[in-house]
């Protein structure tokens, strides 16, 4: 069988990415390489000839995302801290801005001490993404998850029996409107720490084609100031968070200073406004009022 050097390969696909105006065509046809090879990106260079075959798996799918499908719609997968997550059409793909959300979750949990098993909830929950990374991250914690869009639960439900059966302690998914006034009722002054990543993208944002046309509309849109899903939601975290409870929310980098206000006028402490790498607002932590 022929064989070709998959140097000159990968930069067929560079060229063929970066015309087609892919933000990331390096890093992109590197990926796709990687995947198709069944290595990590990382060994790709002691990878030195692909098959014919190979190749035109490879073209096949730099030309679909030319076509600006997903990336992780094409390998089938995103990450999230230390696990990957399976996802497609019908959810949002994680992004590594939500690291940052991870992180900061991880370190509240450590920082606590708690004497009894803390309680996590992830609010508008997805694929699953915050609430199995920490889940995989610590296992003595109880986690509990809520997604409205029932093929989006699917997909949740599929990743979360995969990272049970690694090993990683199971979670509890819930399908409800986080807005809803009753959701999780059973949870009510029960929870340490809540994380969400809810739908904050005003309607009339400019979306690059791979957000726009593949992910859900109902995951992306927070109506016309982006906060539609937000406002209601304070109050849902309110209600589940225990006394010192922490929660924390992803919203639009044009939203950080009313989203902070919103935590303060429903009586949090300790709000605070988050920046991601880029330096732009990124999520809102705060702390929930100690009872007298």
């Amino acid at each position: 069988m022929s064989r070709v050097p998959v140097r000159g390969v990968v930069s067929e696909g560079v060229r063929m990415l970066r015309e087609a105006g892919v933000g990331s065509p390096e890093v992109d046809a590197e990926t796709l390489a990687a995947h198709v090879l069944g290595v990590e990106r990382g060994r790709l260079a002691l990878v030195a000839m692909v098959t014919a075959e190979q190749v035109g798996e490879f073209r096949e799918l730099v030309a679909r995302r030319a076509a600006r499908v997903p990336l992780q719609h094409l390998t089938g997968t995103a990450a999230m801290g230390e696990i990957d997550l399976a996802v497609g059409p019908g959810v949002f793909v994680p992004r590594p801005e939500t690291e940052l959300l991870f992180a900061w979750a991880l370190a509240q949990l450590e920082a606590a001490g708690h004497e009894h098993r803390p309680v996590v909830v992830d609010l508008c929950t997805g694929s699953g993404a915050l609430a199995l990374a920490i889940a995989h991250a610590r296992p003595d914690v109880e986690v509990h998850a809520v997604e409205l869009d029932p093929v989006a639960l699917g997909w949740a439900r599929r990743n979360a029996d995969r990272c049970a059966a690694d090993g990683d302690t199971p979670i509890t998914l819930h399908s409800g409107d986080v807005t809803a006034p009753r959701i999780l009722s059973e949870l009510d002054g029960r929870v340490d720490v809540v994380v969400a990543n809810p739908p904050y993208v005003p309607v009339s944002a400019e979306l690059d084609p791979e957000v726009r046309d593949h992910d859900p509309h109902l995951a992306l849109f927070g109506g016309a100031d982006g906060l539609d899903v937000i406002r209601p939601m304070v109050a849902t975290i309110a209600r589940l968070l225990r006394a010192d409870g922490v929660a924390a929310v992803e919203h639009d980098d044009s939203n950080g200073s009313q989203v902070a206000e919103l935590f303060r006028r429903a009586g949090f402490l300790g709000v605070a406004e988050h920046p991601d790498l880029a330096g732009k607002p990124r999520f809102v932590a705060a702390r929930r009022v100690r009872a007298e």
